[in-house]
């Protein structure tokens, strides 16, 4: 009756619904000795409480911590670093003070801009020259996908 009864706690415990008492039985089942052959695969598994109760913690010794200046010069040396190069990046950077009144006659600072105003209506005409393109495609693609 009692083997029938451990078969049945086996499963309970497998299932994870054992307590305590019952785990507590189970575990003294199996480190009593007097264990069926059928039952033995769970042996190992019950006896694992009765050996870790009598293992020890080995003492853990924590490394001696040394001055590590190497480190430190690495990190003083990428700071330098990164600091030159923000310093060699903002110089470059900064707006050079032109004098952007350069030219001697309002004359000469009209044909100047007219210039430039010219070379801008170029490039938009170009611009518009390649936009008739599109509506080709438009209507291409209108006849393809109707």
């Amino acid at each position: 009756m009692e083997l029938q009864k451990t078969e049945e706690l086996i499963e309970k415990y497998l299932e994870g619904n054992t307590s305590l008492a019952e785990e507590r039985v189970l575990k003294n089942f199996f480190s009593s000795g007097n264990v069926p052959l059928h039952l033995a695969k769970y042996q190992s598994l019950f006896g694992y409480y009765k050996v870790a109760k009598n293992e020890t913690a080995k003492e853990f010794i924590l490394p001696k911590k040394e001055n590590n200046y190497i480190k430190w010069f690495g990190v003083a040396a990428s700071l330098v670093f990164v600091s030159l190069i923000v310093f060699m990046f903002l110089q470059n950077n900064t707006p050079k003070q032109e004098n952007l009144d350069t030219f001697e006659s309002p004359e000469e600072a009209f044909v100047e801009t007219h210039k430039a105003l010219q070379l801008v209506a170029n490039n938009i005409n170009s611009g518009l020259e390649n936009a008739s393109y599109i509506e080709e495609y438009e209507k291409t693609k209108k006849i393809i996908f109707k």
